[in-house]
């Protein structure tokens, strides 16, 4: 049975490129012809998991539902149908089994805030890291030269023994222009407050 839906939107596309720089995982199970989409954050982060899903709803079967994890913690989780874009999205962002950046990629405003209220923080009310660890040194660089091609200026910052990136000062109220539009009410504590 074919589980594909019709073409994404501009914004589903950007919605699913900013999880997979953040905490989505795209997936083909053995036998399969199509990827999905799997979105999985902890359940305090349900606003944000139902406000995915409600964009990306016309290519899911079923709502966000409530897992214990492994850890004995509580996720709040959805999974996409299988579909032709989602796997081709598959086949640019992995390599052996790996997230990794592909050299045609494009940031927009929407990917940029997707990716920040996954896997960005604020550290001292002053500055904002994105917690690209899962990425290698290479693919950082590379998101690095994105960032400036938006004209944010951002650098390799080590946290412990693995690398993020960290917007320069000068930087943050260009960064918070550009994605405020984006972010939802439940992650507006990641965002920083700008002097007037």
């Amino acid at each position: 049975m074919d589980n594909a839906v019709g073409s994404l939107t501009a914004k589903q596309k950007s919605l699913i490129i900013g999880s997979i720089l953040g905490d989505g995982y795209l997936r083909i199970i053995d036998g399969r012809k199509d990827a999905f989409l799997e979105i999985n954050h902890s359940l305090k982060a349900k606003q944000y998991v139902d406000w995915k899903y409600s964009i990306l709803e016309s290519l899911c079967k079923s709502p966000p539902v409530e897992r214990e994890t492994n850890e004995g913690r509580m996720a709040y989780r959805f999974t996409t149908k299988q579909h032709p874009e989602i796997t081709k999205m598959f086949h640019d962002f992995y390599e052996d089994g790996r997230k990794i950046i592909p050299q045609n990629l494009e940031l927009d405003p929407l990917i940029l805030a997707v990716w920040f209220m996954d896997d960005g923080s604020k550290c001292r009310d002053r500055d904002i890291y994105l917690n690209t660890q899962q990425f290698s040194f290479l693919d950082q660089r590379r998101l690095l030269h994105l960032l400036r091609q938006m004209k944010i200026r951002a650098r390799m910052n080590k946290d412990k023994k693995y690398h993020r990136i960290r917007i320069y000062k000068e930087s943050i109220p260009l960064f918070m222009q550009i994605v405020s539009p984006h972010i939802i009410p439940s992650m507006e504590y990641k965002m920083v407050e700008l002097e007037s």
